[in-house]
């Protein structure tokens, strides 16, 4: 997962080339909308999880995490066609296939099986590790040196998480939290290269593409496990398997990509701390889970380094 674009530069990945006009250098607003854009793919995100949890009640875990891809992958191809997009430059494709790797397959694979014997809350926290790791990939790829306070913040953040997590699980870990661990690696991965590919080119192409690079591997995949797992359609798995094809896996890519385009992959993964805050959320509301007692603590504490990682220099 070390592929790189030939034309991106290996420093200067906190502030995107893209800024809008904002103060006199034009960065200003640039940040300022870049956190937005994160932050609402943040959001798609955080809803992942419990629609995976819908979409297994009536798929198997193959055929979610197959035709999830194939159904993102129609509407970025479509989307691409209609506004006649050119092809990636050769420069591009090998970040592009770690972005496809990481986050088309790896993830949703990896995450949707854990989540056939982990609850959604559990699944959430443990995943709340992403922006450290984020972090950490980025800069080995990009030889970024975020501060001293950034990574303390960071780490702060992450030790919460973990700490949550085996006060959640009796402080063991499972088959379900292996498959945990692998997603963040995957995930990370094809964040920190598809954050620098979004810089030089727009965020919906990254994840379009990457979509459709996927088609000739997701296509019979589907094929094959539609017909090898039983489905069962419901309103709850038809809702659960739109919303990871339309909202996890490409709109909120789109988002997502931009923002770490305008305010750097590190800056941008801390907002991810709050993913798993607003995961238990929606685990409440829509799936009926009851939160431990120790998730208000865990919130406050998260957003405390929510807070000190982006006022931190990188």
């Amino acid at each position: 997962m070390t592929a790189q674009s030939s034309a991106t530069p290996s420093t200067a990945v906190a502030v995107s080339s893209e800024a809008d006009p904002g103060d006199a250098h034009g960065r200003g607003r640039g940040i300022s909308n870049g956190t937005v854009l994160a932050a609402l793919g943040v959001t798609a995100f955080s809803l992942t999880f419990p629609a995976t949890a819908w979409g297994l009640e009536g798929f198997g875990p193959w055929s979610l995490v197959s035709v999830r891809s194939v159904l993102a992958a129609l509407i970025a191809g479509t989307a691409l066609f209609a506004l006649r997009v050119p092809l990636p430059a050769r420069r591009h494709r090998a970040g592009l296939a770690v972005v496809a790797g990481g986050v088309v397959l790896g993830f949703p694979t990896l995450t949707t099986l854990a989540l056939q014997t982990s609850s959604t809350s559990h699944a959430a926290v443990v995943v709340g590790l992403l922006p450290l790791t984020t972090a950490a990939f980025s800069a080995l790829r990009t030889g970024s040196r975020p501060s001293r306070a950034f990574w303390l913040a960071a780490l702060g953040g992450a030790g919460i998480v973990i700490a949550f997590t085996l006060q959640q699980s009796g402080g063991a870990l499972s088959r379900a939290d292996l498959y945990l661990f692998g997603a963040l690696l995957v995930c990370a991965a094809g964040y920190t290269e598809g954050g620098r590919l979004a810089r030089e080119m727009p965020g919906w192409h990254v994840i379009g593409w990457a979509l459709v690079l996927c088609l000739p591997l997701t296509l019979p995949a589907a094929a094959v496990s539609l017909a090898w797992e039983p489905v069962h359609l419901t309103a709850h798995s038809l809702a659960g398997l739109l919303w990871v094809a339309i909202g996890s896996q490409f709109l909120g890519l789109v988002v997502w990509y931009r923002g770490m385009a305008r305010i750097g992959v590190a800056k941008a993964s801390q907002l991810q701390l709050a993913q798993p805050l607003l995961t238990l959320l929606w685990s409440v509301l829509l799936l009926g889970e009851h939160l431990s007692p120790a998730a208000p603590l865990a919130a406050v504490g998260v957003l405390v380094s929510i807070a000190v990682t982006q006022r931190s220099r990188t």
